[in-house]
């Protein structure tokens, strides 16, 4: 049955409308964005489809090539490219969001932002947010990139670019691909050899998340690991 068909307190946008954005599952949003389905799908049938492709999850679902996402029964070039552009204005929103405020005071964006940046990638990277005296982000730069398993992190690579970035502090993210968010003890170790580099430069360590899809970001400075 098609949405139109539906009692309007139950389709998604008027429940929208109604009672906020907040108030729709993941499927219901999409399926606002796609607006159409195909014969015998309802737009939000399709979207649980176009989620559960992708494990259920909007992290992975945002890494996904637009080419490989136009493949998908009912999407299509043009829905592949708007929906790519809707996620890199989600990202770039939560960025300009730490640029404008300490991002100390803004934890739930750094987290988010890690999300939907890292969460449903196929292999394994480590990114710093390099911060400025007040804590306001500079710049998110991947450093290191690996294979499914492991990086190599070169902490003289990752001082030169604290200095290249005249930054004052510092919050390390890696992914794991495995979607196990428990730090190894190698992990633990070069978070902690990384912190001895930059204190020499007087740059802080805030933080260090581990960063799955469908989970939140395991913060080290919650486990007492910073």
């Amino acid at each position: 049955m098609a949405i139109r068909d539906w009692p309007k307190a139950e389709r998604p946008r008027e429940r929208l409308l109604a009672k906020g954005a907040a108030a729709l599952s993941d499927a219901e949003l999409l399926a606002i964005f796609l607006r159409v389905g195909l014969p015998g799908k309802s737009a939000v049938d399709l979207a649980r489809e176009l989620l559960t492709q992708f494990n259920g999850d909007l992290t992975e679902l945002a890494t996904v090539n637009p080419s490989q996402l136009a493949k998908f029964p009912g999407i299509g070039p043009a829905k592949a490219a708007q929906l790519s552009a809707a996620l890199e204005l989600a990202r770039r929103s939560l960025i300009t969001s730490l640029k404008e405020r300490s991002a100390l005071s803004s934890p739930q964006a750094v987290r988010d932002w890690l999300r939907l940046s890292l969460g449903g990638l196929a292999h394994e990277v480590f990114y710093a947010l390099w911060l400025d005296a007040q804590n306001r982000l500079i710049v998110a730069e991947e450093l290191f990139r690996g294979t499914l398993t492991q990086t190599s992190v070169y902490p003289r690579e990752v001082v030169k670019r604290a200095l290249a970035n005249n930054a004052g502090a510092v919050i390390f993210a890696h992914n794991h691909p495995s979607g196990v968010a428990e730090p190894s003890a190698s992990d633990i170790a070069l978070t902690s050899t990384l912190k001895q580099a930059l204190v020499l430069m007087d740059v802080k360590v805030l933080d260090h998340f581990v960063v799955v899809a469908g989970g939140a970001p395991l913060s080290f400075a919650e486990r007492g690991l910073i």
